[in-house]
């Protein structure tokens, strides 16, 4: 992966993990660097499934794999904030 992906898939993934906190409903107890962490696996992972679904590339803007990235991150953030409740 050169320089320029890497760059791109953190600021990718810093969106994502906005987007999914802003989801998730309630107050988090997570820090933002876990949101940015979850935000860049949940973009790698969306865009994985987005792939193998067919729905990567399409002509403008791609909703729904960016929804799926969304969702994704939405579900990581619940997932580490009930984690780390306990």
């Amino acid at each position: 992966m050169e320089i320029s992906g890497l760059i791109s898939a953190i600021v990718i993934g810093i969106v994502i993990g906005v987007l999914g906190r802003l989801v998730v409903p309630g107050r988090q107890r997570i820090g933002i660097l876990w949101t940015i962490l979850i935000g860049i696996v949940a973009a790698l992972v969306g865009s994985v499934i987005a792939h193998a679904a067919g729905v990567d590339d399409t002509k403008g803007v791609d909703w729904i794999e960016w929804l799926i990235q969304i969702g994704l991150a939405a579900v990581g953030v619940a997932g580490l904030d009930r984690a780390k409740s306990r």
